[in-house]
Parts: C-alpha cells; sequence; structure tokens
C-alpha cells in the first residue's frame, strides 16, 4: 500500500465524518459512515477528530491484518495484495 494513497483514503474517510454535541454531558461524538466501530467521543471538537483519526487508522490496521475488505472512499479503493 502506498503511503500518499493511504493518506489520501484517511482524509477521504474523515471528510464523511458526523460530529455531535451530546445533550447529556456536552462532549463531542464523532463517527464516520460506512465505518463500523468507527467512533470518538471527548471533551473538545479538536480531540474528537484527533481520536477519530487515530480509531480509523487502527481500524485499517485490523481490517488490512485480517485481509478484510476496506470500503470504498470517493472513488479511492484499498486492495489489499498477499505478499509471498
Amino acid at each position: 500500500m502506498r503511503v500518499r494513497m493511504l493518506r489520501s483514503y484517511i482524509q477521504a474517510a474523515l471528510r464523511h465524518a458526523k460530529h455531535d454535541i451530546l445533550p447529556d454531558d456536552k462532549s463531542y461524538y464523532g463517527e464516520i459512515p460506512g465505518f463500523q466501530g468507527v467512533y470518538a467521543n471527548t471533551k473538545t471538537l479538536e480531540a474528537c477528530r484527533e481520536q477519530l483519526q487515530e480509531a480509523l487508522e487502527e481500524w485499517i490496521l485490523f481490517r488490512v491484518s485480517k485481509h478484510l475488505p476496506l470500503p470504498v472512499v470517493d472513488g479511492i479503493e484499498l486492495k489489499i495484495r498477499e505478499i509471498v
């Protein structure tokens, strides 16, 4: 996987992120539609964005390690090739 393509993929996914302020404690909640389990919940919007990016990166690494497909984002498709 090329670093530039991976960076573009992450940036594209983060552009689709949705952020809300939770009414109970006024914390920020963020998630990326189509990326099940990728979410963040923190006290500030900036921290929420940072945590969401970290969660996305870990999610991608996990899926790659298990040879699971990744969703196509804005026409960017990351294909996992097995190297022998």
